[in-house]
């Protein structure tokens, strides 16, 4: 007696970001705000020469702004999911 073969046909699997979970479209526009706020620290450190008060003193709390505040939040924020708590009387 032969055995038989049975047919196993692979379904393909659609690749499905891990991050679509916990980001959401207002965590990219952080991001985004983050890398121009960080454009903006950076420009302002080049500005003139190496006394320039606002390359010593502007850029770098431009860029702390950026570093510690913009990409943390918007790597930790999430909507708040509001619950319904209506009372159904019975």
């Amino acid at each position: 007696m032969a055995k038989t073969r049975k047919s196993i046909r692979s379904q393909k699997k659609k690749y499905v970001s891990p991050f679509k979970n916990y980001w959401s479209k207002e965590n990219y526009y952080l991001i985004g705000l983050g890398f121009v706020i960080l454009i903006i620290g950076f420009i302002l450190m080049a500005q003139g020469p190496w006394t320039n008060p606002i390359s010593l003193t502007v850029s770098p709390i431009v860029l702390l702004i950026a570093y510690l505040i913009v990409f943390p939040t918007a790597i930790l924020y999430r909507k708040k999911k509001h619950k319904n708590n209506e009372n159904v009387s019975s």
